[in-house]
C-alpha cells in the first residue's frame, strides 16, 4: 500500500511540475490541513542578542528578479502587497537578481512604506553597469540591461550600496550580506578563497565600521555552501548568514551537524534561503540553482508527499515549517512571483502539522533524527 501511495504521489508531482514549468510559472501548490489563524511567527528581541528579523518569515526576492521565468511589474508589486497584508516584514533582495530588476521593484513598493516598519536586507560583491550587451545568465530572465563585475574591497562595497539604495528609492538598509563568495560560484570556482581574502581586508572591516556607526544594523554572508560561512566567523564579528540551499526538508544533515551549531557557539543567527530547494517541494521540476536533480530526491519527495497526504497537509508547509523550526534559525525567506504564492507561503506558516508526521518521518529516516521539528519548539 505505502509503495502504491507513492508512486500516487510521484505521479501527482510529476503532473504539477510539468504544468508549473511549463509556461505556469505562477501555479501554487494548495495548502491543506487545519489553519490555526495564529499571527505570523516572531522573533521576540533579547537584551544582548545580534540583529535578527521581526519575521520568522521574510519574502526572498529572486522570482521578484525574474529569477526562472519572466514576471511583469504588476505581479511583482502584488506579491509584495500580500506579503505586508500577510504581516511579513522581512524583505530580502540583491543587485545579483535579475541584475538590478529585483531591487527597483522591491523599491517601488517598500519607498511608500514606514521605513522604520520593515527589515530590508541586500547584497555586495557585484557592481553593476549599463551595458548594451548584457551577460547572458542562466537564472535571469529578462533581466535588466545590465554588466557585472566583483569587487569585495571597502570601496567597492561602499559603492554597491550606494547603488542598491538609488535602485531602492530607500535611504538606508538593516542587513548587507556579502554575497556568492562560494566554491558553487561557477566564476570562481576553487579560486573562491582568493575572492574571500579580499573581502576579509576589504568588505568584513568595512561591515563592521558601518554597524558600529549605525549606517547598517547587521552583516553577514550570503551563500550556498557552508565553507565561506564557517571560514568568516573565524576572520570577522558577522551577526548573520544567509545560508541557501543548505538547510531544507530534502537536504539538512550537514548544516544540522555542523554549521547551525558553528553559528550558534557564537551567538550568530541564520536565514535559511530556498527552504523550498527553489521551487522543488512545491512541485517544480528544477532543484535548487544548477538545474540537476540529485539522485534519490525524487523518490525522497514523493515519499515525504505521501506520508504528508495521509496526515492531512501539503508538501509545501511541512518544508517551509521544518526550515523555520530551527532555534538558530532567525527567519525564512521564500520567494514568491505574484501574490496567490505570497498568501500561500504565509497560509502554510498557521497550518498545525499532526505531532505524527514528524515522527513518521523520523521513523522513517527521511528526516534527521536529532532535527528541531515544530512540536519540538
Amino acid at each position: 500500500m505505502l509503495a502504491l501511495s507513492t508512486m500516487g504521489a510521484a505521479a501527482l508531482l510529476a503532473r504539477q511540475a510539468h504544468a508549473q514549468d511549463g509556461g505556469h510559472a505562477g501555479d501554487v501548490m494548495p495548502t491543506l490541513g487545519r489553519v490555526t489563524g495564529t499571527t505570523m511567527p516572531a522573533n521576540a528581541p533579547q537584551p544582548g542578542q545580534r540583529f535578527r528579523p521581526p519575521t520568522r518569515i521574510g519574502l526572498g526576492g529572486v522570482p521578484i528578479g525574474n529569477g526562472f521565468a519572466p514576471g511583469t511589474d504588476a505581479d511583482a508589486e502584488a506579491a509584495l502587497e500580500a506579503a505586508w497584508a500577510a504581516g511579513v516584514r522581512y524583505f530580502d533582495t540583491s543587485p545579483w537578481y535579475g541584475l538590478g530588476l529585483s531591487e527597483r521593484r522591491f523599491g517601488h513598493f517598500l519607498h511608500t512604506r514606514p521605513r522604520d516598519e520593515f527589515v530590508l536586507s541586500t547584497k555586495v560583491g557585484r557592481l553593476l553597469t549599463a551595458s548594451t550587451h548584457p551577460p547572458a545568465v542562466k537564472l535571469w530572465k529578462e533581466p535588466s540591461p545590465f554588466a557585472y563585475r566583483y569587487d569585495y574591497t571597502a570601496d567597492g562595497v561602499r559603492r554597491s550600496i550606494e547603488d542598491s539604495l538609488q535602485r531602492l528609492g530607500i535611504s538606508r538598509l538593516d542587513i548587507v550580506y556579502i554575497h556568492d563568495i562560494s566554491p558553487d560560484n561557477g566564476d570562481m570556482g576553487a579560486r573562491w578563497t582568493e575572492y574571500f581574502d579580499v573581502a576579509a581586508k576589504g568588505a568584513m572591516p568595512a561591515l563592521t565600521r558601518m554597524r558600529e556607526e549605525g549606517i547598517i544594523r547587521a552583516w553577514g554572508f550570503g551563500v550556498n555552501t557552508p565553507q565561506p560561512a564557517l571560514k568568516a566567523i573565524e576572520a570577522g564579528d558577522p551577526d548573520i548568514f544567509l545560508l541557501a540551499t543548505q538547510y531544507s526538508l530534502l537536504r539538512h544533515d550537514e548544516a544540522l551537524d555542523h554549521t547551525l551549531p558553528a553559528l550558534a557557539g557564537r551567538g550568530i543567527s541564520a536565514v535559511v534561503g530556498a527552504p523550498l530547494n527553489a521551487g522543488y517541494l512545491a512541485g517544480r521540476d528544477r532543484y535548487d540553482y544548477r538545474g540537476t536533480i540529485p539522485e534519490g530526491m525524487p523518490r525522497k519527495r514523493a515519499r515525504i508527499s505521501a506520508i504528508a497526504a495521509r496526515h492531512g497537509i501539503d508538501l509545501r508547509t511541512a518544508a517551509l515549517q521544518f526550515a523555520a523550526a530551527h532555534p538558530t534559525v532567525a527567519a525564512i525567506v521564500p520567494g514568491a512571483r505574484n501574490a496567490a504564492q505570497m498568501q500561500a507561503n504565509a497560509r502554510s506558516m498557521e497550518v498545525a502539522i499532526p505531532p505524527g508526521f514528524w515522527a513518521e518521518l523520523k521513523q522513517k529516516k527521511l528526516i534527521a533524527e536529532n532535527a528541531p521539528t515544530p512540536a519540538m519548539t
